[in-house]
Formats: C-alpha cells, sequence, structure tokens
C-alpha cells in the first residue's frame, strides 16, 4: 500500500468516527490534547501520525485502536 493511501484511509477514518460522535475537530483536539488543526491535518492525510496520537485520538473517540487502523 502506497504511503499516500495509507494516510488517506486513516484520515477517512478518523473523519467517519469523529463524525458518528458528533464531535468537532475542536472538541476530539480537546479530548485528546491535540492541536485542532492538527486533527485537519490527519483527516485531510497531510501528516503521518505517530502511535502515541493515534493512541489520543483512539481514546478520545472511546474506540480501541484497532478501529481505526
Amino acid at each position: 500500500m502506497e504511503r499516500r493511501e495509507i494516510l488517506i484511509k486513516f484520515g477517512q477514518r478518523v473523519r467517519k468516527l469523529r463524525k458518528e460522535k458528533n464531535l468537532s475537530q475542536e472538541e476530539l483536539s480537546f479530548k485528546a490534547d491535540l492541536h485542532r488543526t492538527y486533527i485537519g491535518m490527519i483527516e485531510r492525510a497531510e501528516k503521518n501520525i505517530t502511535l502515541v496520537n493515534i493512541e489520543k485520538i483512539a481514546n478520545a473517540l472511546n474506540v480501541d485502536i484497532n478501529q481505526l487502523l
């Protein structure tokens, strides 16, 4: 799988779960202790996210990391 492709799929998954939970990017960023613009960049596949931040987002969405990957 091409690097860009996995970033796109991950970003789409974060956006889908965030919207299912009726959270704005700002609300998710607050819960995950990340900057709002960083969440937007992840959703647009502009950032290569670290495992630590994947865990923060999973916790903020109340999902297992497996559900994001």
